[in-house]
């Protein structure tokens, strides 16, 4: 019985480390921003007037879904994609590691000219 519970003790610690190192994929489209949530569908990207999508999704620095109003006045470093509407659809508030990832393209024009690498989540310019 020990040993069952010695392995099992061994297991769950070896496992710590690798679920504390997952690693948030983002989409070759996805653009830098700083975002401030106001009342929804309202938010300003960079200083610049702009609507959260109708079925828009905001992931939190966890990966959790949050809702809009529960954002509302809130200044955040994020990722973001931009619908075909020119809408916000798609937003990740940045952890301070992924924040920390340089260069990221804040514009549509950097994101056709710098090479993207999907594995390993990072831009290189030209």
């Amino acid at each position: 019985m020990l040993r069952c519970v010695l392995a099992f003790a061994a297991a769950f610690l070896l496992a710590l480390p690798a679920t504390a190192q997952v690693q948030r994929n983002f989409p070759q489209t996805a653009l830098r921003g700083a975002i401030v949530f106001g009342t929804a569908p309202e938010i300003s990207v960079n200083g610049q007037l702009a609507r959260l999508a109708p079925a828009a999704r905001i992931r939190d620095g966890n990966n959790m879904a949050v809702m809009p109003s529960a954002l509302y006045g809130g200044k955040f470093l994020v990722h973001y994609t931009v619908d075909t509407s020119g809408l916000v659809k798609d937003v990740w508030i940045l952890t301070p590691e992924e924040a920390a990832r340089k260069p990221w393209p804040t514009r549509p024009e950097e994101a056709e000219a710098w090479g993207f690498d999907p594995i390993a989540q990072v831009w290189v310019k030209p």
